[in-house]
Order: C-alpha cells, then sequence, then structure tokens
C-alpha cells in the first residue's frame, strides 16, 4: 500500500463515496490524507448511510459537511440527500457550491434552503453533467449567459419552476440527453395550463405526477417516454420517429398524439390507463420492429372494444413478450380471438385477472394455442380473503384447465403471480 501512488488512493477513496467512510480510511497516514485533499473525486452525505446524521443538529450537520467538503480540493461529484432534515440555512449551501463550482461535474442535493437559493446560479455551470435538484425553487433562468453546455442528465423532483423558465432551462442545455420531472410545482403565466418543451438532444424523459391542459413536447431524438399518474388534456409528441420506448402508467388524457412515425417502436407498455383501442391501435399499427406489447388493467372507452389478436400478430412480427390484463366481456371474447395468424416468436406470455371467471380459462387457451414457440406462461391473479361460492368454483374450474394445460405444453415453464 505504500507505494500505491496518491492519484490511486484517491480514486479508492471515491469509490467508497460515503464521506464517513471517506474520513475514517483518510485518517490512516498522512499520504493518504493528502490523497483525499488533493486527488478525491467523490463525496456523499446521505441519511441512509450513517444513522448518526439524524442525531445531530441541523446546524451541526451543516458544520460537519462544511468541514469535510473544504478538506477536499477537487471534487467532481458531491451528493447531498438528506431527507430528515427539514431545510438548511442559505449561507453554507452557499458555501458549499461557491467551493466546488470549478471542479464539479455531478450535484444531487434534495434539502430546502432557507431563504431560498438559486442552486442553478450558484453551482458552477461550465462542467456540470449531472443534476439531480428536489424540493427547491428555481426562478429568473436568463438564457443569455445561464447555459450548461455540459448537461446531459436532469432531474427535477417536487421542485418549484415557472413553465417558462423551465423551457428557458431546457434550451440552455444543448447537450441534455435526459430529463426527469417528478411532481414538480409549475407557475404558469395565462389561465391555460400549457408547458412546451424543446431539444434536440433529448433522449429520455420520464414525467411524474403533473397536471397540465397542454404538453407539448418537440424532441427529434427522443428514444424513451414515461408518463406516470399525470392528468393531462393533451400531450403531443413532435419528433422524427425515433421513438423506441413508450410506457404509459395511471395517466388520463383525452388527446394522447406520439406522431405518427413510429416505425421504431419496440416496447409498447400501457397500464392502468382508459384505451380507445382502435385509436391507440392505429397510432401503433406502423410499429413492426414492436418487441413487447403490454396492456395491463387497461379500461376500454367503448364496451365493444376489445384486443384483437389477429390484428396484434399481422402487424406485430417481433412481438416476442406479450402482458394482457383486461375485463373479459362475454359475448365479445371470441371476437378477440378470430383468425388464423399465430404469435410466431412470442416466448413469453403473460395474463392476468382482476375477477375470476370461466372466461379466463378460454382466453388463455385460445391465446396458447396461438404462439407454438411459447416457452413461459405467467398468470397474474387477484386472490379475495372473501370469495363467493362462483368465484371458488371459477377457481377450481382454473385449476383444473391449468393441469391440463401443464401436460399439453409440457416445454413450457409456467409461473404464478397472486395477490
Amino acid at each position: 500500500m505504500e507505494c500505491l501512488p496518491v492519484e490511486v488512493i484517491g480514486n479508492i477513496l471515491s469509490r467508497l463515496g460515503a464521506a464517513r467512510d471517506v474520513v475514517i480510511a483518510s485518517a490512516t497516514c498522512k499520504k493518504w490524507r493528502e490523497a483525499c485533499r488533493h486527488h478525491l473525486q467523490t463525496l456523499s452525505f446521505n441519511s441512509i448511510d450513517w444513522p448518526v446524521y439524524r442525531d445531530l443538529t441541523t446546524s451541526q450537520l451543516e458544520i460537519l459537511i462544511t468541514q469535510t467538503i473544504f478538506q477536499t480540493t477537487g471534487l467532481h461529484c458531491l451528493s447531498i440527500l438528506m431527507d430528515d432534515v427539514e431545510e438548511f440555512s442559505a449561507a453554507p449551501v452557499i458555501a458549499w457550491l461557491m467551493y466546488t463550482r470549478e471542479s464539479l461535474r455531478q450535484l444531487f442535493y434534495n434539502v430546502r434552503t432557507t431563504p431560498n437559493v438559486n442552486i442553478l446560479e450558484k453551482c458552477g455551470r461550465q462542467k456540470l453533467e449531472i443534476l439531480a435538484l428536489a424540493h427547491n425553487s428555481i426562478t429568473g433562468v436568463e438564457f443569455s449567459y445561464q447555459r450548461y453546455p455540459c448537461l446531459r442528465s436532469l432531474c427535477l423532483s417536487y421542485v418549484s419552476i415557472s413553465a417558462l423558465d423551465l423551457s428557458l432551462l431546457i434550451t440552455a442545455c444543448p447537450k441534455i440527453e435526459s430529463l426527469a420531472l417528478v411532481n414538480p410545482e409549475i407557475a404558469m403565466s395565462d389561465a391555460q395550463a400549457t408547458m412546451e418543451l424543446t431539444s434536440p438532444t433529448l433522449k429520455d424523459i420520464y414525467v411524474e405526477a403533473i397536471s397540465l391542459d397542454k404538453f407539448i413536447l418537440e424532441a427529434d431524438s427522443l428514444e424513451c417516454l414515461h408518463i406516470k399518474d399525470c392528468t393531462l388534456e393533451l400531450f403531443e409528441l413532435i419528433g422524427k420517429g425515433t421513438l423506441k420506448h413508450l410506457k404509459i402508467d395511471d395517466v388520463s388524457v383525452i388527446h394522447l398524439d406520439i406522431g405518427e412515425s413510429t416505425e421504431n417502436l419496440e416496447v409498447v407498455d400501457v397500464s392502468n390507463f382508459t384505451i380507445m383501442w382502435p385509436k391507440f391501435y392505429q397510432m401503433i399499427s406502423r410499429s413492426s420492429r414492436l418487441r413487447r406489447l403490454r396492456l395491463w388493467s387497461v379500461v376500454f372507452d367503448d364496451d365493444d372494444e376489445i384486443v384483437d389478436v389477429e390484428t396484434i400478430a399481422v402487424c406485430f412480427p417481433r412481438l416476442c413478450h406479450l402482458s394482457l390484463s383486461y375485463d373479459l366481456r362475454d359475448g365479445l371474447l371470441h371476437y378477440g380471438l378470430q383468425g388464423s395468424s399465430r404469435l410466431e416468436n412470442v416466448a413469453v406470455l403473460e395474463l392476468g385477472w382482476t375477477l375470476i371467471t370461466d372466461l379466463f380459462s378460454y382466453w388463455v387457451g385460445g391465446l396458447l394455442e396461438r404462439c407454438p414457440n411459447l416457452k413461459k406462461l405467467v398468470i397474474h391473479g387477484v386472490v379475495s380473503e372473501v370469495k363467493t361460492s362462483e368465484e371458488c368454483q371459477s377457481l377450481a374450474n382454473f385449476s383444473t384447465f391449468i393441469v391440463r394445460v401443464m401436460k399439453k405444453y409440457m416445454h413450457v415453464e409456467v409461473q404464478f403471480e397472486y395477490e
């Protein structure tokens, strides 16, 4: 160990990450203290790393963080995630940011400050590549001089920001590839809640817990779109057909438009969503490269709608993972199973129920016949504590049915997941 260069020791300390571990390790000898001061790149203060953090007063914690940061000279990554701290004073937070601004490339921070500190204004902008900010306010973004030439990833959680400032911030990041917006407090300048974001480089966006009238996203390079727990009147994606992954979870939207160029879609995952199947199918029908389709706990807007397996087989020849769970209606189910086209490449089939009936067995059997190369069947079900005699009989009938299925399709692995 004595022969190790201080640069290597600094790298070792950086991999420890947690501030407590770094301080203890750096006390080994003078050489390790030197490595900590001049070559430490990563420092993390996280309430889950050390329970003692929770026993310290806010003032003690601020002093501890200040002393530790000021013992370093070239931090690249600083993480301050204190879930049990309500707020820090503005002065020490500004000191941390100003001290590290020349070298910092990654910043993770989730504590409120009193009075509010504009983190974006204080942190170093020239080298910053990743910024994850929570429980803070962002105001007065000045596009003319606040530019982030290296920022690739931005995550804003429980952050207060105006729609205009957010739009300007995204524009000020010419290399941004990943954006996450989690329950932000969006301030609007007019009565209609409209947010428009534009980025030619954005590849991945995650949006959770947003309520807007209109959300318009212009992103020519977007590959992954994930919307969760949102209420929107209109969501429109303007792009150039680069989208590969589409995930919608527990979203209420009146008009959903992801553009006509969906040829590159590989994964479509829709759950807890009211769906107009003909319109939704038309939106993804050109996705000949689709490998995974998941329609889970979906509700059809029209009682006469049902997923057509024949259409899926014809339009998505590369499909290898199919997951379906929705209410099965007597009198309509056989229409969904009509046709003779096979799902030749489907290797994994997941099917679920919320209310067990004999229709489920019929449905499972029909789909199994259409998947000649199936390797795995996963049955998801909800089993309530109190059941009617009819439900008990249906469950018994299904158990008998699945035994026959396992004997007939011995090459298929059958798995059950009940809740």
